[in-house]
């Protein structure tokens, strides 16, 4: 898995499904997991956010993020 390929392929999947806000663009969790375009990028999506917050590419609350328990967090593009 190239990492930074991954990550590029997040940062356009952000900008098509979210909004622009105060700190970049965001999308809620559970949009980008729910998206059929994005369960077929993407093999480990918590993977590929978890390496994108570590190289601070993107911003949420908590460490490890859910699917249905975490729907609601906000993921925010720091880097366009």
């Amino acid at each position: 898995m190239n990492v930074d390929h991954e990550i590029g392929l997040l940062k356009e999947e952000i900008k098509r499904l979210g909004t622009p806000g105060a700190d970049g663009t965001q999308v809620e969790f559970g949009v980008l997991f729910n998206d059929d375009k994005c369960a077929n990028l993407f093999e480990a999506l918590v993977g590929t956010l978890k390496a994108a917050k570590k190289r601070k590419i993107v911003k949420y609350d908590g460490e490890l993020l859910l699917q249905g328990v975490h729907d609601k967090v906000l993921i925010v593009l720091l880097e366009q």
